[in-house]
C-alpha cells in the first residue's frame, strides 16, 4: 500500500497545478508507473482539453510498456463522451491492465461506471488510495455535486484591536489594513476561486474591482448584494473586466456581462444566493464582506473555510469583525500581518 500511496501522492501534487483554470471540471492528476519507475505523468489544464490520464499517457515515450505498467489517478476515469472522449475507453484500448484509483467521482454521468467499464473490460482495479486527501483536494466540485450549492469561503482583513473598518473613510478609499503582500495572497486566492460576494456598504464605501490585478489568473465573477440598486453605473464592479451578477429585490434586465437576479430579502439569504451561484455553475465563492453580510453566512452556518488577515495596524472605533467559531488549522506569518486558516467544524 506505501509504494501506492507514494504514487498517488503524485497525482494529488500535479492535479494541484490546474486549481483555478480547470472550473467545471475536478483537479485530476495521474502517473504511469513501469517498474517502479514513473514514465508518464500529467495533469487536467483545462475545461475541453485533454484529461490527466490523456496527458500522462501520452507523456509515455514508449508505449509498448504500457502492457505492463500501472496508471494512478486521483479521480475515477470518466466513462462518457463530453468535450472529450471518456478516460476509461483510452486505458482499455492502450492495454493498461492495472489502474488505482484515489475517490469515485461523484457527478452522476460519471459514479462508478468507469471503475465498472475498467472492470468488465479485465483491468485490475484498486479504489480508496489517499481517498481522503483525494476528496479534500477536489472539496469544491464534491461540494457542488452533492450539495448543491458552492463552496464557501469567509475573508477579511482586521486590524490588531479587531475592527474590519475605520469609523470615517474620508481620507482613504479603500482603507488599507494590512500590507502590499497579504493583499497579493488575497488576490492569489481569488484566482482560485470562481466568484466573490460583496454587499452594498462595501461597494459604496471602497468601490473595489474585485479582480486579481496583483496575481495572474483569472478574475472570479463578481456576486453583489445591492436590494435597493443604491450603486452608481460608474461603480468599479460594472466594468466588463469581469462577470458581474447583481443580487436586488426587483428584477431588472441582463445586458452584456451585467446580471440581475432576484431574492426575497426577508428570508435565508445566503441559502438563496447559494442557490443562484449553483444556477451559474459556480463551484466555489469568497465572501469578503462586509460585517453584515459575513454575519449573515456565519449566523446560518453556510460556509466551510475562513481566511482572517490580521494586520499590525489600530483603529480607535470602527466597524468591528465579525464574531464566529472556527477550528484554526494554519497560521502563517507575512511580514508583520498573520494570516489565520479557519475550518468549520460543523460543515
Amino acid at each position: 500500500m506505501k509504494i501506492h500511496e507514494k504514487y498517488m501522492r503524485r497525482c494529488i501534487q500535479l492535479a494541484k497545478n490546474g486549481l483555478g483554470t480547470t472550473y467545471p471540471n475536478p483537479l485530476v492528476g495521474s502517473v504511469v508507473v513501469h517498474n517502479d519507475l514513473i514514465i508518464g505523468e500529467g495533469w487536467h489544464h483545462q475545461a475541453g482539453q485533454p484529461h490527466a490520464e490523456v496527458n500522462a499517457i501520452d507523456a509515455v515515450r514508449d508505449s509498448s510498456l504500457l502492457k505492463d505498467a500501472t496508471i494512478y489517478v486521483s479521480l475515477e476515469p470518466c466513462s462518457h463522451f463530453g468535450k472529450t472522449p471518456p478516460c476509461a475507453g483510452l486505458i482499455v484500448s492502450k492495454d493498461i491492465k492495472k489502474v488505482v484509483v484515489g475517490t469515485i467521482d461523484p457527478n452522476p454521468k460519471v459514479a462508478g461506471q468507469g471503475i465498472k467499464k475498467l472492470m468488465e473490460a479485465g483491468c485490475d482495479v484498486m479504489v480508496g488510495v489517499l481517498e481522503d486527501e483525494c476528496n479534500e483536494l477536489n472539496k469544491r466540485f464534491f461540494n457542488f455535486q452533492q450539495q448543491k450549492r458552492p463552496y464557501i469561503f469567509l475573508k477579511w482583513a482586521q486590524t490588531a484591536n479587531g475592527f474590519i473598518a475605520p469609523e470615517s473613510r474620508d481620507e482613504q478609499k479603500p482603507v488599507w489594513i494590512t500590507n502590499e503582500f497579504s493583499r497579493q495572497v488575497s488576490h492569489k486566492l481569488r484566482a482560485e476561486e470562481q466568484a466573490i460576494l460583496v454587499g452594498t456598504t462595501t461597494v459604496l464605501d471602497d468601490n473595489p474591482s474585485l479582480t486579481t490585478r496583483d496575481w495572474f489568473g483569472e478574475h472570479p465573477t463578481r456576486i453583489i448584494l445591492d436590494r435597493k440598486l443604491r450603486i452608481d453605473l460608474r461603480a468599479s464592479v460594472y466594468n466588463s473586466k469581469a462577470n458581474t451578477i447583481f443580487i436586488t429585490e426587483t428584477q431588472q434586465k441582463t445586458e452584456g456581462n451585467i446580471i440581475f437576479e432576484t431574492i426575497d430579502f426577508s428570508g435565508n439569504i445566503a441559502m438563496q444566493i447559494c442557490t443562484i451561484a449553483h444556477k451559474h455553475s459556480l463551484q466555489s465563492l469568497i465572501v469578503e464582506g462586509g460585517s453584515q453580510t459575513l454575519q449573515t453566512f456565519i449566523d446560518t452556518n453556510f460556509w466551510d473555510e475562513a481566511y482572517v488577515f490580521k494586520g499590525a495596524s489600530f483603529f480607535e472605533k470602527g466597524t468591528k469583525a465579525p464574531k464566529f467559531s472556527g477550528t484554526l488549522v494554519r497560521q502563517t506569518q507575512i511580514v508583520q500581518d498573520v494570516l489565520q486558516h479557519y475550518k468549520n467544524p460543523s460543515a
